[in-house]
């Protein structure tokens, strides 16, 4: 049997504990790596990027079965997750490495991304979220990867990232993953 194709998506939504923890729940995703994308140094390390003078987002990348959950719907997911109308700044996390981003590795996500903002603007909603051509991603560190898998009992994950699942649950539980 033959390997199934794997799509890739990198979105910057805030701190990646809180982002990775929602896309690995969902059907269809394979993995989802915390990382750093969109500055102009290369293999940065997480206290560089904390002080925003890297340029970097906190993002990730997301490998899935488009055969299973679309471009569309991880769309979908990724603008009801988190603010997309505060520039570099998501809850008490302030700073450019928060800034909500859509990183298109394609002219068909590009499209895609500017179509579903221009839906939530017609809507009334006044997004900021920056769309930009995906360049270097840069894995994280160790301790940032399943965050919130192996710290869930943490104050930062009960506080910030549980509303999160919880929204996650009611808005989009037809693409949890129940395994």
């Amino acid at each position: 049997m033959k390997d199934k194709i794997l799509s890739e998506a990198i979105f910057a939504g805030g701190c990646f504990w809180c982002t990775e923890a929602v896309f690995r729940r969902l059907k269809g995703v394979k993995s989802v790596e915390s990382g750093y994308t969109g500055g102009h140094i290369k293999n940065p390390a997480y206290r560089e990027v904390c002080t925003g003078r890297t340029g970097h987002a906190e993002g990730i990348r997301i490998s899935y079965d488009p055969e299973v959950i679309g471009y569309k719907e991880l769309l979908e997911v990724f603008f009801a997750t988190h603010d997309p109308t505060t520039r570099n700044r998501q809850g008490n996390d302030v700073g450019t490495q928060y800034r909500s981003a859509v990183f298109y590795k394609d002219e068909q996500q590009q499209q895609h991304a500017r179509s579903y903002i221009r839906k939530l603007r017609h809507e009334g909603i006044a997004v900021v979220t920056e769309v930009t051509e995906a360049g270097p991603f840069y894995v994280a560190e160790a301790d940032h990867q399943e965050y919130y898998d192996r710290n869930s009992s943490q104050p930062y994950c009960q506080v910030v990232i549980n509303p999160k699942l919880k929204k996650m649950e009611q808005l989009h539980n037809d693409k949890l993953n129940r395994d």
